[in-house]
């Protein structure tokens, strides 16, 4: 079982995996956010845990300076591909890592306007001082006011609905076919649930590849979440069911949305 989430195989598969994500909808509630929320105008947008680049470059088609970071070569080598095909977008994607971003971050790079870290991409970090140091981080890199909105695992809901056994079959854009099996376990004591990956790559009738991959996430309560927030300096300004920040998380919510002001 690979202890690197997103090596070359899954991030070859991910586009195929969630190419049913309405990538385009979440950007809205997004912006909406930083309409509602954010103190000065947005230009400049940080994407953390980028993955394939698909919020960062609909971000840059709207007109925003995005920078992209995610610790995966794999998954970036397949964003910056994406840009390359339109390169008129102000879109970067830089090798780096949630928990410490400063060598992600050039120290020229002016303060962001905006913060994004979606996809539940926080919740791969487990430790209580691993979670300081990513926010702290990213406070550091926005400037006084700017909004960071992130998403992740809301835990009421995840202990009201544990998670199970799930399997997908999807077509490949070039005509293979990827059976990709999951099962979730919890860890209540330490707020996390722990999901194997198994995805075969099939090219007609011959198995052209297999891999695993253990992908360990942190779930949040809303206390947690805001202690957190305030102790890197952001003001939490609202929290709701994923994409729904006008709306309060409950049992069903699987995925909660949240926005904190800069301080």
């Amino acid at each position: 079982m690979s202890a690197t989430p997103f090596g070359d195989a899954y991030a070859s598969a991910y586009d195929a995996l969630y190419r049913d994500k309405d990538y385009a909808a979440e950007c809205d509630a997004v912006e909406q956010a930083w309409a509602d929320f954010a103190e000065g105008s947005v230009g400049r947008v940080l994407d953390v845990g980028c993955g394939t680049g698909e919020h960062a470059l609909r971000f840059a088609r709207r007109g925003y300076a995005v920078t992209g970071v995610d610790l995966s070569e794999a998954m970036l080598d397949r964003a910056r591909a994406k840009a390359d095909q339109e390169p008129g977008l102000d879109v970067t994607f830089r090798e780096g890592d949630l928990a410490d971003l400063g060598p992600a971050l050039d120290a020229t790079d002016e303060p962001f306007d905006a913060a994004v870290v979606l996809f539940a991409v926080l919740g791969y970090l487990h430790a209580n001082d691993a979670i300081r140091s990513a926010l702290a981080g990213l406070r550091r890199a926005l400037r006084p006011g700017g909004l960071l909105v992130l998403d992740g695992w809301y835990g009421p809901a995840v202990l009201t609905d544990p998670p199970g056994e799930r399997v997908r079959v999807l077509e490949l854009d070039d005509g293979r076919t990827v059976l990709r099996a999951a099962s979730g376990h919890l860890d209540t004591r330490r707020h996390c649930c722990t999901v194997d990956y198994r995805l075969w790559t099939l090219d007609g009738d011959r198995l052209a590849d297999q891999t695993e991959e253990r992908h360990t996430m942190r779930f949040f309560f809303p206390l947690e979440l805001e202690a957190f927030l305030e102790d890197a300096g952001f003001e939490p300004v609202a929290l709701g069911p994923f994409p729904h920040l006008d709306r309060e998380p409950d049992a069903t919510s699987w995925t909660f949305i949240a926005a904190a002001r800069a301080v």
